[in-house]
């Protein structure tokens, strides 16, 4: 069940003075706090001596002022005298510390001031869970992130992916992060580092078709952070704290299971993004499964306002997965308000049923991402989310019960009553809500701000901040 509104309200404000902890479940999605015993739990897990890390506050120039401030061990000397400021030296990852933890302090302070300006977008209304603290994280991250690619690895399985194709975002992604301003050639400036390996092209270049032998895609992308941990120290700085992979590909979990590090400790951008398959929705991050039959959106926008959507609900699709086959077995061919096919008639074209429908079903398949919800959402047809155990892409800042319907696999048999309860009004909110929303998951070349692109990364750039991190070797 969703939290009401008189519970939400409780969990804002949603930064902590020790990070943006970001909580989610299937069942609730909000910037929420977290006791500070929680990070230190949670830190615990990822690296050594995590109790001890380093906080902004003990690099504030304002420090011994503070009494409560803490200070490190090693700035007292053995007699008890402190170091003088100007001779302790920071790492590179304290000084970016110090940073991220300006954009904590700026984001929970916009919570309960004033909307900040943007003559390109403002965020607000009930599509987002708190429109100011999103609108201040966004600003941060354009400010700030700065994203280092390593270079290591030849295409087509790295630096490289699909664009033409139902996992088009990972190939999209991948070769438009080569060019993005967020991209550092410095690595020691970097807040993130990029594994720029597409487990697509992993299963198209290195798999054995039909042998269901993955040892070898396991193995090159292990062999590839192995490269990368040998040759740079930034991975074993954090044991991969700081680092990402993408994938949208099905089998982008398994392959991450492969590296220890990689599955443990890093950020995982999913489209498979299954919390009973290890998803972990607070450090991983759940990204929108598009698919571009041209390489571009170019016809995929728009459809006719609800006046002229005559179908009550739309879906078709092949049967497999456990969801759509109790679909089809209670509505195929059952009710003609309810349009629920196998396989579409040849002269009935999918993107015209879309467009005449006033809801469009998104069950899970064999994993639990479609590109079914961004399509209802680029033609104007409320998404009907029909899934267990996955978490909703962007579900952190984005309210999705505010334009979408969630409908657990139990109720498939009320289908029908479910839809024609919502009265008209909020029908049509909703779908106008979900035109609103459609700017945060439109594929543009080159990216504009909000965009899907920018979107994958402010998630990203909230769990790096949720995490303060120190290098576990400094000290050896």
């Amino acid at each position: 069940m969703w939290r009401s509104s008189k519970v939400l309200r409780f969990l804002v404000p949603l930064i902590v003075a020790v990070g943006v902890m970001v909580s989610m479940s299937p069942k609730a999605f909000i910037f929420s706090t977290f006791a500070s015993n929680y990070v230190g739990k949670y830190m615990k897990s990822r690296l050594p001596e995590a109790d001890d890390l380093t906080t902004s506050s003990e690099l504030n120039s304002d420090r011994d002022s503070n009494p409560k401030q803490l200070v490190r061990e090693k700035q007292v000397l053995e007699n008890g005298t402190r170091i003088p400021r100007s001779q302790k030296k920071y790492s590179n990852l304290e000084r970016l510390e110090v940073g991220l933890g300006q954009a904590r302090a700026a984001i929970r302070e916009a919570q309960h001031g004033n909307q900040t300006e943007d003559h390109f977008y403002v965020p607000n209304g009930p599509m987002y869970w708190n429109p100011k603290a999103f609108h201040r994280s966004y600003l941060e991250m354009e400010k700030r992130l700065k994203i280092y690619v390593y270079e290591e690895g030849d295409p087509p399985v790295f630096h490289y992916g699909p664009c033409k194709h139902t996992y088009a975002i990972e190939g999209f992604f991948i070769q438009t992060m080569e060019i993005s301003r967020f991209r550092t050639s410095n690595p020691k400036e970097a807040h993130i580092f990029f594994l720029p390996f597409s487990v697509t092209m992993l299963t198209q270049v290195i798999y054995v078709a039909e042998s269901h032998d993955w040892s070898l895609m396991k193995k090159t992308a292990s062999d590839y952070v192995n490269v990368i941990a040998q040759k740079h120290p930034y991975w074993n700085r954090t044991l991969g704290a700081d680092h990402f992979m993408l994938a949208c590909h099905d089998w982008g979990p398994e392959i991450s299971f492969a590296i220890p590090y990689l599955h443990q400790n890093a950020i995982r951008a999913l489209c498979n993004a299954n919390t009973s398959e290890r998803f972990d929705a607070i450090r991983d991050v759940s990204i929108p499964e598009i698919l571009l039959p041209a390489g571009t959106i170019d016809g995929m926008l728009g459809g006719p306002s609800p006046s002229k959507r005559p179908i009550l609900v739309f879906y078709a699709g092949g049967v497999h997965g456990p969801i759509r086959p109790i679909l089809l077995e209670h509505w195929e061919n059952k009710d003609p308000d309810v349009q629920i096919y196998k396989y579409l008639p040849k002269n009935i074209s999918y993107y015209g049923m879309v467009r005449k429908s006033r809801y469009c079903i998104c069950p899970s398949g064999y994993e639990v991402a479609s590109p079914r919800m961004v399509e209802g959402l680029y033609m104007g047809c409320v998404p009907v989310l029909i899934k267990d155990d996955y978490v909703i892409p962007f579900s952190d800042v984005l309210n999705w019960k505010t334009f979408s319907v969630i409908i657990p696999v139990k109720d498939i048999p009320n289908l029908k009553k479910i839809l024609l309860s919502i009265p008209q009004r909020q029908y049509i909110k909703m779908q106008r809500r979900g035109i609103q929303m459609r700017k945060h998951f439109v594929v543009n070349s080159p990216p504009k701000r909000y965009d899907v692109f920018h979107m994958i990364l402010h998630s990203i750039w909230l769990r790096r901040l949720n995490i303060r991190l120190r290098d576990v070797h400094a000290e050896e």
